[in-house]
């Protein structure tokens, strides 16, 4: 036996090789190619702002590494929650946009909503529990929750109810089951569908009345069009004794890579996470906090509301256009930066369908299986959160060579 064990090839354990890799990857390797290859490229592929961070937030940080070049700080470790700025900034955030009161001291500043995420449920959820989540719906939410050994329970949802759960769906996919939590994003990725003020208190409602965790996904909030504003679950009764609500600077903000994000965490939660931090993450990255710190700073509101007025505009030009190029079944996309596409008319097969849209149009979008396992393969997601002039080329070659990229 020692030597059949010690000929084994070591490998990664069982439950890593069952996550599955995200398909949005392989798109963005296949325009990738295509670039190299010196073909144009139109990017509607990933949400990635065209933006970079605040001019504002981009000079804190630079005097942040002058001081520390100069010898007056070391950018070294901080306490795990964060530095205290940047926990009052998020605060008074969350007072000036809901009227919402939050202790600086019940934010934990995260690496990213990604962390907040495996933090959140590591603290939340036991091995063998089953957490409820909308399908489709970011597909990290279940991966990181299989990867922790929770069951999760998909809610199927559909334009009917705006892609976003209900109670009558819990109750009905829940079968007289228990769950221990339910993961809610408004706006939504990738439907970009936001949920009504009562829509959203009814849902907390539930989970309280059943003792069920709510988690809620805000990563896309302040990015709205129309009279569709996003409300924070901590607006809802008692949401801060039942709710995890997370966010970032990522989106917003168009602080992608600088991987600092936040959460405002129940009392409960406090200390199991507070310990998951210091012993799984210790703290986000200095000079990013300082940098947040800073874009969240009045000097900042212009340029990101700006962002704002061209995401309004980029939805109007493939809400208008997509239809033009068959794309009849578009989600209502009220916020983020996300339109989901149903072509189940004309393709059985979306992973082959962006392919051919890529070859022969240059127009890079994604799948839906990433997003719904199940259903993903007859929807498409466009992401408008390049430029507008990308998004006008996207539809005009989408429309003219419609043809050719409907061939099977």
């Amino acid at each position: 036996r020692a030597t059949m064990v010690a000929n084994e090839a070591l490998a990664a354990s069982l439950r890593a090789s069952q996550v599955p890799p995200f398909k949005v990857m392989e798109v963005m390797i296949a325009a990738h190619e295509r670039e190299r290859a010196g073909l144009p490229v139109l990017h509607l592929e990933v949400g990635q702002p065209s933006d970079g961070a605040p001019a504002h937030a981009c000079e804190a940080a630079k005097r942040a590494l002058d001081a520390c070049a100069a010898g007056r700080t070391t950018l070294g470790y901080t306490i795990s929650d964060g530095i205290d700025p940047l926990r009052a900034a998020i605060a008074r955030d969350y007072k000036i946009q809901y009227g919402v009161a939050v202790d600086p001291a019940d934010v934990m500043v995260t690496t990213g909503s990604s962390a907040a995420f495996v933090l959140g449920f590591t603290a939340a959820f036991d091995h063998g529990d089953r957490v409820a989540i909308a399908t489709p719906g970011y597909p990290a939410y279940r991966n990181i929750l299989e990867a922790l050994g929770i069951e999760v329970v998909s809610i199927p949802v559909d334009a009917s109810t705006n892609f976003q759960p209900t109670c009558e769906l819990l109750d009905a996919a829940l079968d007289g089951k228990p769950i221990k939590g339910l993961i809610v994003a408004s706006p939504s990725n990738p439907t970009g569908t936001v949920l009504k003020r009562d829509e959203l208190f009814e849902l907390i409602d539930w989970c309280k009345s059943k003792k069920v965790w709510f988690v809620s996904d805000e990563i896309y909030h302040k990015i709205e069009y129309g009279d569709e504003r996003a409300t924070t679950a901590l607006e809802a009764p008692g949401g801060a004794e039942t709710c995890l609500v997370i966010n970032s600077f990522s989106k917003y903000h168009c602080m992608t890579g600088w991987r600092v994000g936040w959460c405002v965490v129940p009392q409960a939660l406090r200390p199991a996470m507070n310990a998951l931090q210091q012993n799984l993450f210790i703290n986000a990255p200095h000079v990013s906090q300082v940098a947040a710190a800073a874009a969240l700073d009045p000097e900042c509101d212009a340029v990101l509301r700006g962002h704002v007025v061209k995401y309004a505009r980029n939805r109007e030009i493939l809400m208008a256009g997509l239809p033009e190029a068959g794309f009849t079944k578009l989600s209502s996309a009220g916020g983020a930066y996300y339109i989901y596409a149903d072509v189940s008319d004309f393709s059985t097969d979306s992973i082959a369908l962006c392919k051919r849209i890529l070859d022969v149009t240059g127009v890079a979008c994604v799948s839906g299986v990433d997003f719904d396992r199940e259903r993903g393969h007859h929807f498409v997601r466009f992401s408008f959160c390049g430029s507008t002039e990308t998004c006008e080329e996207a539809v005009r070659l989408l429309r003219e060579r419609r043809d050719e990229w409907r061939k099977h």
